[in-house]
């Protein structure tokens, strides 16, 4: 019972060194709610507002009607008309527009007629992802308006088409992706910094000694800088959870249990390197340097942005010590797919191995620095 009492008075010093300190406030709440939103609404795959010019030469009715698609999609902004070749080429140059449709004087004469009536498209490829993604938003309009217009005029279609049905996204919105990731980052931010802050704040404060006469032993230090970062980490991460399900709309498909277990294995992980960090830091500045010297290649290898199959082999391996990488996989699981524990287990013990290590090393870093 001594114990339990030595931790929580311990649990309770920690809270209020960080909850009295106007910096470390602002760190647990301004910097997460700012991300937060920088990332839930600049941080998309999506392409919208496409600036388009038309260059027609055709005056029949079939031109106008797949103008008037292009016009009426959201992914495009109709900038207006030219009248001559000489007009594209500045409009590209400039980047005035991402992209010139140019449609034939026969254009609706040859599709009345039966025959293949062309069409030309001149893009800015200086970024090849733009041009890729507002190439087959462009081909999917075209697709439409070919398919419609033999319905209606009794011809046969397309030799064969393509009936795609997104599963887990519908609508293809990058947010839904991108946004469940950011509990994890946000998370892993906070949690990191608060613990690897811990122990250096002692030093620095030259209060480390005075922790080191009390009755507390080392197991029960470490305990008691463990808990309130993980209990801040969880109220982050449930605040987070809350603003992507009710402010942001992402649909939370899974087990609510689930995914607290995950984030718990996480929290877990991740306050065992801030303690790390922690131990071997002297000095505040060298605990968040040694925070952002971890997080930086921990969030670029955990598949929150790029797709870690992508990455080289070798660094796919490196990828699995990395706790971040599972814990993506639970949050977009259990937000879009619905997963539940089953499903999910195969996440869990990784994480559960990493916490156990980081944990265990650095109890033995804080003895030896002790000694």
């Amino acid at each position: 019972m001594n114990t339990l009492h030595r931790i929580f008075a311990l649990v309770v010093k920690e809270l209020l060194a960080i909850l009295r300190d106007k910096k470390s406030r602002f760190v647990l709440i301004g910097p997460p709610l700012a991300q937060l939103i920088v990332f839930g609404y600049a941080a998309t795959f999506d392409l919208n507002n496409i600036p388009v010019a038309v260059y027609n030469e055709d005056s029949g009715a079939v031109s106008r009607a797949l103008i008037a698609r292009l016009a009426g999609s959201p992914h495009f902004n109709l900038m207006g008309y030219i009248e001559r070749d000489a007009q594209i080429a500045p409009l590209i140059d400039n980047k005035d527009v991402l992209m010139v449709l140019h449609l034939g004087p026969r254009f609706s004469a040859d599709l009345k007629r039966g025959k293949t009536a062309s069409a030309q498209l001149i893009i800015d490829g200086r970024n090849s992802n733009t041009a890729l993604l507002a190439l087959g938003y462009l081909r999917a309009i075209v697709t439409d308006f070919n398919i419609d217009w033999a319905q209606r005029h009794g011809k046969p279609g397309p030799p064969a088409t393509l009936q795609m049905r997104p599963w887990y996204n519908a609508n293809l919105l990058s947010r839904w992706f991108v946004v469940p990731g950011i509990v994890g980052l946000l998370t892993l931010v906070v949690t990191t910094i608060v613990t690897g802050l811990s122990v250096a704040r002692e030093r620095e404060a030259g209060t480390f000694d005075q922790l080191l006469v009390t009755p507390l032993r080392p197991v029960e230090i470490l305990i008691g800088k463990s808990i309130p970062g993980i209990l801040i980490g969880l109220i982050e991460g449930s605040f987070i959870i809350a603003m992507v399900v009710f402010w942001f709309e992402v649909p939370l498909r899974g087990s609510l249990g689930a995914l607290y277990l995950g984030m718990f294995l996480f929290l877990l992980s991740a306050v065992g390197i801030g303690l790390m960090i922690s131990s071997l830091a002297v000095t505040q500045q060298q605990g968040i340097l040694g925070a952002f010297l971890f997080l930086v290649p921990a969030v670029i290898l955990s598949g929150f942005a790029t797709p870690i199959s992508n990455m080289p082999e070798a660094v796919q391996y490196l990828t699995l010590i990395n706790p971040m990488r599972y814990f993506m996989v639970i949050l977009r699981g259990v937000f879009l797919e619905g997963d539940s524990y089953a499903l999910l287990f195969d996440q869990y013990w990784p994480m559960a191995i990493i916490a156990l290590v980081t944990l265990s090393l650095a109890g033995w870093l804080f003895r030896r620095r002790m000694n």
